[in-house]
């Protein structure tokens, strides 16, 4: 059986912010589990999978990590389309990195969609003495904009799991709740079985579960 048939639902993720952030690392991380020791500036887009378990649900996330120089905004551009969350990644040690984060926003809402799940991700922290941009302001501009916000370490691990899981968390239970719809195109989220259909159906509703099954 593939990993795909053992899967509730498909994520498209974006990871999203200025070149040098550590967007590469953090995705290494994830994947992986371990720091990326060489790691150059994304050209163009690269590609990574996972699948988690998020509130008793299997779900497969695919990741884009998107170049952040903008001789490559462009191309990055067009895999926005159909994005069901985002990390929004700044430097703690480089206020230029936090000062550009409005605009990548605004892309991700624009050309993703408007109800894209984001979170905000404050990545370096084992560099704190470095730090250029504190908590507090990070955090003030998450809640102006909507956004989880976390501080994230791409070195020691610190955090990563959690922005990825917290943001899927958040899609999980916008699509129990209604507030979210995977059947709407461009929603960035798929079902693994289309029996799972029936979570959006009021219990007890034998008909209408009985034909999801067979569609």
């Amino acid at each position: 059986m593939s990993q795909w048939a053992l899967t509730d639902f498909l994520f498209k993720f974006l990871v999203i912010g200025s070149a040098g952030t550590g967007k590469s690392c953090l995705l290494h991380q994830f994947i992986e589990n371990k720091f990326k020791q060489d790691s150059n500036h994304t050209i163009g887009v690269e590609f990574g999978s996972r699948v988690v378990n998020v509130g008793g649900k299997t779900v497969k996330l695919q990741i884009w990590d998107t170049a952040g120089q903008e001789r490559f905004r462009s191309v990055t551009r067009s895999y926005y389309r159909g994005a069901a969350g985002a990390l929004l990644v700044y430097d703690i040690t480089s206020r230029e990195t936090y000062n550009a984060l409005t605009n990548w926003l605004t892309d991700a809402r624009t050309l993703a969609s408007p109800n894209i799940v984001i979170i905000l991700c404050g990545n370096k922290k084992d560099l704190d003495a470095d730090r250029e941009v504190t908590f507090l302001e990070a955090s003030r501009f998450a809640q102006e904009n909507e956004l989880m916000f976390l501080e994230t370490s791409a070195l020691t691990g610190e955090n990563v799991e959690e922005a990825f899981l917290k943001c899927a968390r958040t899609i999980l239970n916008k699509i129990e709740s209604g507030e979210l719809d995977p059947e709407r195109m461009g929603s960035g989220i798929q079902y693994g079985d289309a029996s799972l259909r029936q979570l959006r159906q009021p219990r007890g509703s034998a008909a209408q579960t009985k034909q999801q099954c067979n569609c």
